[in-house]
């Protein structure tokens, strides 16, 4: 049971391609402002050094991955709230699969979703790369990007489930979308590099687990870009660099290490799926 109406979300989220269009707006968005507007901006704002351009594109493409993972998996989760808002649930209920297994079949489904959309964006921009003789994306590097998508789409579907806990309509979901999509591209450090931000802002974007997802995706895909970049450069230049445009982060004055950013992705996932499935169980 569990099995079939896991599919069924997933068809319903394919077959409505206004809803994959409107899960990737966001994304889309960005995409055509760093083309036309943010990549000139921010390419004028750092000083010229080798392989400049691969940077930029790697740094864009990870934060588009990290954005990609919470707005998909929040268009997977509009299933589950227009269930709610149309009553479909009381057909479910009338059926033998349980409160527990329904539950389990959203999550189920909107994980799918989160990574099969990841992994497309990946795909795509390894092809555009390979096409403009710009390959970005080491073969070799591609189990651990697989993995950071995992972990990326977990902490995302955990966190958009407990927000979606909250909408019994349509109208409020599709306004909380919105909000949050415009949101996203902040606090992954697009549209503003956060070494750009004042103290206070850099502390309260560091706090959301997007940002480390981005983190994550920057540090393994700007890595062979990074090497010829500062390869004559001192690393003070390379460290301000990489706090700079968030592919590192220092809190209290201390690094984090990669590993510290995927314990708080870990973390939040945990503590957001508790949370969530608390309040999941009174009110599907």
């Amino acid at each position: 049971m569990v099995v079939a109406f896991t599919k069924r979300n997933i068809l319903l989220y394919f077959r409505d391609k206004t809803s994959v269009f409107f899960s990737m707006l966001a994304v889309i968005i960005l995409i055509g402002l760093y083309v036309f507007f943010l990549g000139d901006v921010t390419s004028k704002g750092l000083p010229d050094f080798p392989s400049k351009k691969s940077l930029l594109h790697s740094w864009f493409l990870a934060g588009v991955l990290a954005i990609t993972s919470m707005t998909t998996t929040l268009g997977a989760f509009g299933i589950l709230v227009e269930d709610r808002a149309n009553k479909r649930y009381m057909d479910f209920y009338a059926s033998p699969i349980s409160r527990a297994k329904l539950v389990g079949g959203y999550i189920i489904s909107a994980l799918f979703v989160g990574f099969v959309m990841c992994l497309s964006t990946l795909i795509v921009a390894y092809v555009f790369f390979n096409l403009k003789g710009e390959s970005q994306i080491a073969l070799s590097h591609l189990p651990y990007l697989i993995g950071v998508i995992l972990l990326s789409v977990l902490s995302s579907s955990a966190i958009v489930l407990f927000i979606v806990s909250f909408f019994k309509t349509s109208n409020a979901f599709a306004a909380a979308s919105t909000v949050l999509g415009t949101l996203l591209g902040f606090l992954a450090g697009i549209y503003i590099p956060i070494g750009t931000l004042p103290d206070y802002l850099q502390t309260i974007v560091k706090l959301f687990p997007v940002s480390h997802s981005a983190s994550l995706f920057r540090q393994i895909l700007m890595e062979s870009a990074m090497l010829d970049a500062f390869a004559q450069a001192p690393i003070d230049m390379k460290e301000s660099f990489q706090l700079g445009m968030g592919v590192h982060y220092r809190v209290d004055g201390v690094l984090i290490q990669s590993r510290w950013s995927v314990y708080y992705l870990i973390g939040t996932t945990i503590v957001f799926s508790c949370l969530s499935l608390i309040l999941m169980r009174k009110k599907v």
